[in-house]
């Protein structure tokens, strides 16, 4: 059954499997800012954080997202930003905000990310993606997982950041 979450507390249903701690990471083919895809999930030779976001062109996610560049800045960690924004938006954003300690990715060209459970299935934001964050170990399990509840609002920083440098 397909996970839920609200927006302005009314309910959202996800589109996807639901992804748990310690099933397997999907893997899902993204496209960065410069164009180039990038395939996240699955084994790799780092621990992954896949951070999912509604769209950058909102201030929330903005927030979010230049919190997440600043405090990882030290870590060796793959993290990616994935939105439903264009890569062109996605460039001029990092650009904007110096953003360059995250890859900022798009999931317009194959729209894998509902293989995570996190692609919006209706309402107004209908296409786009929930705010959630994975953390992948490196032999591609889930070892972490927080589907915010409310859309608008951020995710629990200090939880993220405690669960990831445990598996550092």
């Amino acid at each position: 059954m397909a996970e839920t979450v609200t927006l302005k507390g009314n309910p959202v249903t996800l589109a996807g499997p639901v992804v748990n701690v310690g099933d397997e990471a999907p893997v899902a083919c993204v496209v960065k800012s410069d164009l180039l895809e990038k395939q996240i999930g699955g084994k790799k030779e780092k621990v992954q954080l896949i951070i999912t976001v509604p769209s950058l062109d909102t201030p929330v996610c903005e927030t979010e997202t230049r919190k997440f560049n600043e405090m990882l800045k030290d870590l060796d960690v793959d993290v990616t930003v994935v939105s439903m924004d264009l890569p062109f938006a996605e460039k001029r954003f990092c650009e904007s905000f110096n953003v360059s300690n995250v890859d900022v990715a798009s999931d317009f060209r194959y729209r894998d990310m509902e293989k995570f459970g996190v692609l919006i299935a209706e309402g107004a934001l209908k296409g786009l993606l929930a705010r959630a964050v994975f953390i992948v170990d490196k032999s591609g399990k889930v070892c972490y997982k927080q589907l915010v509840p409310e859309i608008t609002q951020e995710p629990n920083y200090d939880e993220v950041l405690s669960a990831l440098k445990s598996v550092l």
